[in-house]
């Protein structure tokens, strides 16, 4: 029997990284994203289709707040790097708006029509896009943070720079080697170099912000240990890093804490913005 990363096996590594497996439905979890999501694209004014690039993919919806001097919260999809939109992942635009922020949510080509290396490639241009504020939107561009899930925290830590004011970032992935031996490289066609190269956990960490690392308490063993790592290179590198679970939250659903106000998720993120 080949133990292939952590002593693990090519069937322990497909359980601890199957995310969908740890719910009893995952459709009713896609669905909370989606009714969350349109009732913020019907009861907010959303300036759409904000171009990053030349791609089609390359677009941002942006939710204003009613103050043009606002901080924005950058928000970055999951879905494994080949599913979802910036069209359900809007689900908290009404929270935060209502409380003083803007959100802007970012699309990019999905897996495998694009290559692990061109995803984070998009992503940092569509921060760097929204940090240079070249069509003069109505928030400060000195104000900017980032928030991903899953896939998406792993696009917002590969995007994390010195601008950046702080960060969230639920349920994600910082090392990917453990992903060449499961499925999610049938889409990613990751390899030991590719790997290392688009993992977090290998490159500098900007120290200046404060990074908020959080996780359902039913996921697996390995994408807890993945965030718990991720937290300790950040402290280690003296940066400020706050980690933590929760409770009765599952892989995809302790994102969509962030649109209730009663949440630890969301009043932790809305601190750090306040507080930057």
């Amino acid at each position: 029997m080949q133990h292939l990363y952590r002593d693990m096996t090519v069937a322990q590594l497909e359980i601890q990284y199957n995310a969908r497996a740890t719910v009893p439905d995952f459709n009713a979890e896609m669905h909370a994203y989606r009714t969350l999501s349109d009732e913020a694209y019907s009861d907010l004014t959303v300036l759409k289709d904000i171009a990053y690039g030349p791609h089609e993919d390359e677009r941002i919806d942006l939710f204003p707040s009613p103050s043009a001097a606002s901080p924005v919260l950058i928000f970055i999809h999951g879905g494994y790097w080949r599913a979802l939109s910036r069209r359900e992942s809007a689900f908290m635009a009404n929270q935060f708006v209502s409380h003083g922020i803007a959100v802007a949510v970012v699309e990019y080509t999905l897996a495998p029509i694009a290559t692990l290396s061109q995803i984070v490639d998009q992503m940092r241009r569509a921060v760097e896009h929204l940090i240079e504020n070249p069509d003069n939107l109505p928030y400060d561009p000195n104000r900017i943070f980032l928030a991903g899930s899953s896939a998406g925290a792993h696009l917002a830590a590969m995007s994390l720079r010195s601008e950046i004011k702080g960060a969230l970032l639920a349920s994600g992935l910082y090392d990917l080697e453990p992903l060449r031996f499961c499925a999610p490289n049938e889409w990613l066609a990751l390899t030991e170099e590719t790997a290392r190269e688009n993992s977090p956990i290998h490159h500098p960490i900007p120290t200046d912000s404060p990074v908020i690392i959080t996780w359902g308490e039913t996921e697996t063993d390995e994408f807890k240990r993945q965030s718990r790592d991720y937290a300790d290179k950040i402290v280690k590198a003296d940066g400020s890093a706050k980690a933590f679970e929760v409770p009765n939250r599952n892989h995809f659903n302790v994102i969509t804490d962030l649109a209730d106000s009663r949440s630890r998720v969301f009043h932790e993120t809305l601190s750090m913005i306040r507080n930057a």
